[in-house]
C-alpha cells in the first residue's frame, strides 16, 4: 500500500528500512519533514497509520524491530492510577535510542502517585526523553503550559518529534484538541541537550524537573568521549541512551553520578518551589539513593550489570539485588551475576524520589558559586539536614559566603568596634524584636564574653570588684586569689592589682554583697525567674548608682536569637528608659544551631566614651573579633530581620536617667594614658573613603585555593578531629621554614590572631617580674598592648645606618642592665621595616640571649612574602638552638610567635599560632584564661591550606608567586613616590610595609580646608599622621608607631585602585605643603 506523491510505497519505504538501521533512521527523517510541513502532515500521519497496521501483532512488531530497525506500537496507559483520557498512545522506536523497559512504566507509574495539580499549568522539563513517551503522556494528562523533552541522543529527539505527531494528529492527520482547544504541539517540545544546558542557554526557568536517566556506567569509557552526531554509529548512539559516564561526583561510585549533575543543574533553572523527581534504581541501596533525594520505592527487573561487579571488585560498597521479583533479601551484584548467568531472574529496588529546594535563592546561590571556578567542592558538599532549624541556619550562611567570596576579592577592613553590618543587625534586632531604639555607635563586638568582661576590668582596674560566681571563671587566676581589698596609705601601686570577689547570681544576695562591700565594678548575670520582669535589674542600677559602681549586666542566658524571643525584663526596661551612664549590657552569642562552640559577644552601651575606649582595647589586646564569626552571626540576624515585618508604630519615648551616679571609678591613669597616646586604627565614622596604609592586614585578592578552603570548611559535615588537628602541619611548617626545634615537651597553643598569643606572653612576662625589651622599630601595636597590660618596658637602640635592625652589640648593652630579660624579635620580615634578619644575624643575638638567660620572643607573623631576597638565604636556626638550648643557663628559651595571613595568603582571615617550649612558660600562660581560639572551621581551613602547601599544588603555589611579584612592584613604585615627593625612604624586602622619613615637611606648615572650617599646623612627629588624614583621606602610621624619630610606616597590600589612590595623596599632600 502506497501513499501516492508523498511517501512513495510502503514495501519500497520497508525495503529502504531493512538494509540497516542508519537506512532506516533516513526514511524516518524525511517522514518527520512530511509531518513538519502542514501540507503534507495529514498524509503522512496516514502512511504511519497503515505502515502500524502492517505490524499490529505483539509477534509481528518483535520481528519488525528485528528486521526493519523499527517498531510501532501503542502503550496503553488506562490502568495508571487516576487517568481519565486517552486509553494509549502510539509510539515508534528505532535501536539506536533508549528503548523503554519496565522501569520507566515504573516512573510513570511513581508520577501518577502525584496529585493533579503537580504538572497542570506548569513549565515541565523531562530528561533523557528517550522517544518521548513520558513528556507526551505528561503533556496528555497533566495538561503543562510546555513540556520540553530532552536528550543527548540526537535521533532520540528526532523519533521523539515523529512520535508527538503521532499522537497530535488522529489517524486521518487530523489535529486533536484538548478542553482547552489546545494540541499536544502546543503543550510539547523535543530539543538535543546535554541534561539541562538547553533551558539554561535559553534561559528557561522550570517549575518542575523529570528524569528517568541512565546509572550504568559504561564498560568502555573511551566509547562516552565520541563527538555526539546523528550520523554517528548505531552502538554509539545506543551506548549514550543506556549509560552514563564518568561526571566526577562523588556518587560516581555508584552509578547515580548523572542524576548528582542533573540534580546540581536543575538548581540552577528551577524555580522557587519547583520540584525535581528522578527515577533511581536502589541498586546501591536506598541509603546512598536518599543521600539525593527521598521518595517511595518499587521493584522493578534489572539489566546488564557487569559494570556494577566491576565497581565492588574496586570498593568496599554492596549494591543490592534480588532472587526474583518476590525476594526480600539483599545480594551483591557480583552474586546477582551469577544467578542471572545461570537462568534466575533477578530484581532491584527501583525508587521515584522527588525533592524540592528548601530555600530555592540560597541554594541557586551556593551552586552558582561552586560553578565559578569551585566544582572540586561539590563532593564535599553536603545539604541535608535531619533538622529543619539546622537547615534553616546553615543554608543561608552558605550561601552568603558564597557572594562574599564570589563578588568579593579580599576581606574588607573592619573596626576593631566590630563589623559595621554586624552592628547595625544587632541594633535592628534590637529595634524590631525587643523595641529598643539602639544606633549602631552604641553596640561593640568582642570575640567572646569572656574578654569583654576582662577588657572592662583592665580599662577600669578597680581596686575591687564583685563578679558572679559562673562569669569569674573566664577571669585570670591571680585576681580570684588576691586580698588586696583596701586601699593602705602611700600604697601607689593599688591600681596594679584587681581583687575580684565571687557572689552568687541570685539578685537579693549578690545587692547584699555590693552594700556591705561597695565594690568598683560589679558584672552579674540574673537567674531566669528575675530576668522575666525588670525590678530585679532595676534594683541592680539602683544600688551600684547609689555606691558608685560601674555595672556591666550579662544576659547571655536570656537573649534568644529566634523569631518568637521570650520575655526578657532588660530589655524591657531599654525599650522605655536609656540605659544609665554606669551601666554596660554584655551579651555573649552561642545560640546557634549548628556550632556549639562558635561564638561571638556583643557589649550595649549608651556612653560615648566607654564605646569609644572599650574599642580600643579590642584593637590593642585582640587585636580584631575573627571575621568569620561576624559573618556567622550577621548572616543570623539578617535572617530574623528578613522574616519579621517592620514596626508600624513609631517608637515609645525613652526616658533618661532619673539621677546621675555618685561619684565613680573612671578608667585607669595607665589605661587612659596608653589610649590617648596609642596610635590605633582611625574610624571609618570620621570618613567612610579612608585609604588605610597603617593596618596590618592584606586587601591582595584572596586566591581560589583559599576560599575554596574556607567554603568547604563549612560545607562540610561531620568533619573528624584529625581534619582539624592543624598541630602536625605547623609543627613541619616551622621546623621548614625556620628550622625550629619542635621537640616532645613543645607546645603548641592558637587563637584567632597572633597579637591575642602575644599578650598572654606580656603577661607570662609580667608575672616573672621580667623587663620586656623592644628594639626601636617594632610594632607600634604590640609595643602599646604591652604598656596597657602595665609590663615593664625597656627600648632597645637601634641604628638607620644598618636599617634599624637589632644588633648584637646594642642588645648586650642593654641586657646587661637588665633583670629577667624578655627580647621580642620580629622577623625574619621586620615590621614595619620590611627588612630581614639573615640566619647569621639570628644566631648572633640567639647567642647574647642566652648569655644574659633572655626569654626570647620570636614574632614570624609578618614574614612569608620575602620579595627582595635574593642574598637572604631563608633561616635554619636548629643547630644553633640544640646548642644553647643545652648551655648552662636554664631560663634562656624561645617561643616562635606566627600567623599565617601572609604566608597562606588569607587577608583578614586570621589564625595566631605559638610555640612553648618551656615548662614555666606553659603553665604561666594556661594562668590566663580568656583566649579567643580558632574556630574548628577556621583550622580546617589552614590545615587544608597547609597540605596543600606541602603537596607544592599549583594554584597555591602560583598565588604565593604572583603576591611577591606584586609586593615588590608596590615597594618600588611606592619609594620612587615618596622619593619624588622629597620622603628619605627604607628600602623594604619583604612583608607588606616600609618606612620612610619625612625629611623635608617638618618644621614646615600646612592648612586644610574641609567644610568652612580650617586646621593649620606646624609640621613635626607627633601631627604628620593627622595633616596627611585631613588633606587626603590617606591613614598611615607615625614615628609615635614605628618608634623611630621622624619615621612613618606605610602598608602596600592594598586593593589596586586604593594603592593607586594612595600615591596620589602623597603627591596631593607634598602640593598643600608646597602651596602653603
Amino acid at each position: 500500500m502506497a501513499v501516492n506523491g508523498v511517501c512513495g510505497s510502503m514495501d519500497e519505504f520497508l525495503e529502504q528500512c531493512k538494509r540497516s538501521g542508519d537506512s532506516a533512521y533516513g526514511g524516518f527523517r524525511s517522514l518527520l519533514e512530511r509531518l513538519e510541513d502542514p501540507s503534507t502532515r495529514a498524509e503522512a500521519r496516514i502512511f504511519f497509520s497503515h505502515l502500524q497496521k502492517r505490524f499490529d501483532s505483539k509477534e509481528a512488531s518483535e520481528k519488525c524491530l528485528e528486521t526493519y530497525h523499527f517498531r510501532i506500537h501503542d502503550i496503553y496507559i488506562e490502568q495508571y492510577e487516576g487517568y481519565q483520557k486517552r486509553k494509549k498512545l502510539t509510539m515508534m522506536v528505532i535501536p539506536s535510542i533508549f528503548i523503554p523497559e519496565d522501569w520507566s512504566f515504573t516512573f510513570y507509574e511513581g508520577l501518577n502517585r502525584h496529585p493533579d495539580s503537580i504538572f497542570k499549568d506548569k513549565t515541565v522539563a523531562e530528561l533523557g526523553c528517550g522517544n518521548g513517551w513520558i513528556s507526551i503522556a505528561i503533556a496528555e494528562k497533566w495538561s503543562p503550559s510546555k513540556v520540553y523533552g530532552l536528550d543527548i541522543n540526537p535521533r532520540a529527539v528526532r523519533v521523539s518529534w515523529i512520535n508527538l505527531y503521532l499522537n497530535a494528529l488522529d489517524d486521518n492527520g487530523q489535529l486533536i484538541y484538548d478542553g482547552e482547544k489546545k494540541t499536544l504541539l502546543d503543550r510539547v517540545e523535543f530539543h538535543e541537550s546535554d541534561l539541562l544546558s538547553y533551558c539554561r542557554d535559553n534561559h528557561i526557568e522550570l517549575e518542575r524537573i523529570v528524569g528517568c536517566i541512565p546509572q550504568i556506567l559504561n564498560p568502555n569509557p573511551d566509547a562516552m568521549s565520541k563527538m555526539i552526531t546523528e550520523n554517528a554509529s548505531e552502538e554509539f548512539l545506543h551506548s549514550l541512551s543506556n549509560y552514563c559516564a564518568l561526571q566526577g561526583f562523588v556518587e560516581d561510585q555508584f552509578g547515580l553520578g548523572l542524576i548528582a549533575r542533573a540534580v546540581e543543574e536543575g538548581i540552577a533553572v528551577i524555580k522557587p518551589l519547583g520540584i525535581m523527581i528522578f527515577n533511581m534504581g536502589g541498586r546501591p541501596g536506598q541509603g546512598v539513593c536518599k543521600r539525593l533525594f527521598e521518595r517511595r520505592g518499587l521493584r522493578a527487573a534489572d539489566t546488564d550489570i557487569s559494570a556494577l561487579v566491576e565497581i565492588e571488585k574496586n570498593s568496599p560498597h554492596r549494591f543490592e539485588f534480588f532472587m526474583g521479583l518476590v525476594g526480600d533479601q539483599p545480594i551483591c551484584a557480583r552474586t546477582a551475576w551469577a544467578y542471572g548467568k545461570a537462568g534466575g531472574r533477578i530484581s532491584h529496588a527501583l525508587s521515584v524520589y522527588s525533592c524540592q529546594l528548601r530555600q530555592p535563592k540560597q541554594v541557586k546561590q551556593i551552586f552558582e558559586f561552586l560553578k565559578n571556578g569551585f566544582h572540586g567542592i561539590n563532593n564535599s558538599l553536603d545539604l541535608s539536614f535531619e533538622d529543619d532549624s539546622v537547615a534553616d541556619e546553615k543554608i543561608p550562611f552558605l550561601a552568603y559566603l558564597a557572594s562574599v567570596l564570589k563578588e568579593n576579592s579580599f576581606f574588607p577592613y573592619e573596626p576593631p568596634a566590630g563589623s559595621k553590618r554586624l552592628r547595625n543587625l544587632i541594633a535592628g534586632f534590637m529595634k524590631t524584636y525587643h523595641h529598643v531604639p539602639l544606633s549602631a555607635d552604641s553596640v561593640l563586638v568582642f570575640p567572646s564574653r569572656a574578654m569583654a568582661i576582662e577588657n572592662a576590668l583592665r580599662l577600669f582596674s578597680p581596686r575591687l570588684a564583685i563578679v558572679d560566681e559562673h562569669l569569674a571563671r573566664y577571669l585570670p587566676r591571680q585576681w580570684l586569689t588576691s586580698l588586696a581589698i583596701e586601699k593602705t596609705e602611700g600604697d601607689i601601686s593599688s591600681e596594679d592589682v584587681i581583687t575580684v570577689i565571687e557572689a552568687p547570681r541570685q539578685s537579693d544576695l549578690m545587692i547584699e554583697l555590693i552594700k556591705k562591700l561597695k565594690p568598683q565594678v560589679v558584672v552579674t548575670g540574673m537567674a531566669h525567674f528575675e530576668a522575666v520582669t525588670s525590678s530585679a535589674f532595676e534594683h541592680l542600677l539602683g544600688t551600684t548608682r547609689e555606691i558608685g559602681a560601674r555595672l556591666f549586666l550579662d544576659i547571655s542566658d536570656q537573649f534568644e536569637l529566634s523569631s518568637l524571643p521570650s520575655s526578657n525584663g532588660v530589655l524591657k526596661y531599654l525599650a522605655g528608659n536609656i540605659l544609665p551612664s554606669h551601666a554596660a549590657i554584655v551579651c555573649g552569642l552561642l545560640k546557634n544551631q549548628v556550632y556549639s562552640d562558635l561564638e561571638v559577644a556583643f557589649v550595649i552601651s549608651e556612653e560615648e566614651t566607654i564605646c569609644k575606649a572599650l574599642s580600643k582595647t579590642v584593637e590593642l589586646l585582640q587585636g580584631n573579633t575573627a571575621l568569620i564569626s561576624q559573618y556567622y552571626y550577621g548572616c543570623l540576624f539578617h535572617e530574623l530581620l528578613a522574616f519579621q515585618l517592620a514596626d508600624r508604630h513609631p517608637p515609645a519615648q525613652r526616658e533618661g536617667e532619673k539621677m546621675k551616679a555618685g561619684e565613680m571609678i573612671g578608667f585607669s591613669s595607665s589605661a587612659s594614658s596608653v589610649l590617648s597616646q596609642a596610635e590605633l586604627s582611625i574610624s571609618e565614622a570620621y570618613d567612610s573613603s579612608l585609604i588605610h596604609m597603617d593596618v596590618d592586614q592584606s586587601f591582595l585578592p584572596t586566591p581560589g585555593p583559599v576560599k575554596a578552603a574556607l567554603f568547604e570548611s563549612f560545607a562540610r559535615q561531620n568533619v573528624t578531629e584529625s581534619e582539624i588537628d592543624v598541630t602536625t602541619n605547623i609543627r613541619r611548617f616551622i621546623e621548614t621554614n625556620y628550622g625550629f626545634l619542635t621537640n616532645n615537651p613543645t607546645e603548641f597553643v592558637y587563637a584567632d590572631c597572633p597579637l591575642a598569643l602575644f599578650n598572654k606572653l606580656v603577661l607570662c612576662c609580667i608575672q616573672e617580674g621580667g623587663t620586656l625589651c623592644f628594639p626601636a622599630g617594632s610594632n607600634g601595636n604590640y609595643v602599646s598592648a604591652a604598656k596597657f597590660l602595665k609590663a615593664n618596658i625597656i627600648d632597645t637602640p637601634t641604628k638607620s645606618e644598618v636599617g634599624f635592625k637589632l644588633t648584637n652589640k646594642l642588645l648586650s648593652d642593654v641586657l646587661e642592665t637588665v633583670k629577667r630579660p624578655w627580647v621580642y624579635i620580629s622577623g625574619p620580615t621586620i615590621n614595619p621595616t620590611g627588612l630581614l634578619y639573615s640566619n647569621d644575624d639570628m644566631e648572633k643575638l640567639l647567642s647574647t640571649c642566652a648569655k644574659y638567660g633572655a626569654r626570647v620572643i620570636i614574632d614570624t607573623s609578618f614574614s612569608g612574602l620575602e620579595f627582595n631576597s635574593k642574598d637572604w638565604g631563608g633561616w635554619d636556626l636548629e643547630r644553633s638552638l640544640e646548642k644553647l638550648t643545652s648551655s648552662d643557663n636554664p631560663s634562656f628559651c624561645v617561643s616562635l610567635l606566627g600567623g599565617l595571613f601572609l604566608k597562606m595568603l588569607t587577608g583578614g582571615l586570621t589564625f595566631g599560632y605559638l610555640a612553648l617550649n618551656q615548662p614555666f612558660l606553659v603553665d604561666a600562660f594556661h594562668s590566663f584564661s580568656g583566649l579567643s581560639k580558632p574556630h574548628s572551621t577556621i583550622k580546617y581551613t589552614i590545615k587544608k591550606l597547609l597540605d596543600l602547601r606541602e603537596q607544592k599544588a599549583g594554584d597555591l603555589m602560583d598565588g604565593i608567586a604572583e603576591q611577591k611579584k606584586v609586593l615588590a612592584s608596590r615597594s618600588n613604585r611606592l619609594k620612587e613616590t615618596l622619593e619624588s615627593c622629597g620622603w628619605d625612604v627604607l628600602e623594604a624586602c619583604g612583608g607588606f610595609s616600609m618606612v620612610a622619613k619625612a625629611s623635608e615637611y617638618h618644621g614646615k606648615s600646612v592648612r586644610v580646608h574641609k567644610d568652612a572650617t580650617a586646621w593649620e599646623a606646624k609640621l613635626d612627629d607627633s601631627n604628620i599622621r593627622e595633616a596627611m588624614l585631613r588633606a587626603t583621606g590617606l591613614c598611615i602610621n607615625s614615628a609615635s608607631w614605628t618608634g623611630l624619630p621622624g619615621y612613618c610606616r606605610f602598608t602596600i597590600a592594598l586593593e589596586d585602585s586604593e594603592f593607586e589612590r594612595a600615591l596620589d595623596c602623597i603627591v596631593q599632600f607634598k602640593k598643600l605643603v608646597i602651596s602653603t
